[in-house]
């Protein structure tokens, strides 16, 4: 799928807009409790043969070096790669992944770790892709590169990136993957999940393969 531009001049209420799709997210949640668990089957796709990551260095949103291999401390890390001009599954995978993270319990959420990868870094520099995540969740990473250097780490793990058409207002989209990969401690990425997955279903399966 395509990310497309989102015009800077449609943008000033994002943090109420992001604030609200995890709040709706968070609802459907329980309504759909209700109905049925959504906590019978795994809903990830697991690898045959898992993806290795590098252990190119990038940069966090602080200035620091940053590894997808070395700086990854957590039993379990969630990575998306995506852009902040992104209108529509960037921001809904990264409120899914945010109610996702609101569902587990204590002891699982400590182990896992959401990591943004911008396929933007012309225009996702480090604060504003501080900015843009803060809306979802202040406890996700957020890292940048050269695009070379991101392209060749997302190549790494399977996913395509390209810069897509240049638009009518002067911006351009971004053509991306937009799976969600499962980083476990060994550095590999054994399962990933497609969009279109659902916060129950991200907090199910974090707890199975925690568990």
């Amino acid at each position: 799928m395509e990310g497309r531009l989102l015009r800077d001049a449609a943008r000033p209420q994002v943090r109420a807009k992001a604030a609200l799709l995890v709040l709706v997210l968070v609802l459907g949640t329980a309504l759909s409790a209700c109905s049925k668990s959504s906590a019978d089957t795994f809903s990830g796709a697991v690898l045959h043969q898992p993806y290795h990551v590098p252990a190119t260095e990038l940069t966090d949103t602080d200035g620091s070096p940053y590894s997808l291999a070395n700086s990854t401390d957590k039993r379990l890390t969630l990575v998306f790669f995506g852009y902040t001009h992104c209108p529509d599954e960037c921001p809904t995978t990264m409120a899914t992944l945010a109610s996702a993270m609101l569902q587990l319990d204590d002891a699982d959420r400590s182990n896992v770790q959401v990591v943004f990868v911008t396929t933007d870094p012309a225009r996702d520099t480090g604060p504003v892709i501080r900015h843009w995540l803060d809306h979802f969740s202040s406890s996700f990473v957020g890292v940048t590169g050269s695009l070379d250097t991101i392209k060749k780490v997302a190549t790494d793990v399977g996913v395509p990136i390209a810069k897509g058409r240049r638009l009518p207002s002067g911006g351009y989209d971004v053509s991306h993957g937009t799976q969600v990969l499962g980083v476990d401690g060994k550095d590999t990425v054994p399962v990933v999940w497609t969009l279109g997955t659902t916060a129950p279903e991200f907090a199910h399966d974090i707890h199975q393969l925690l568990n």
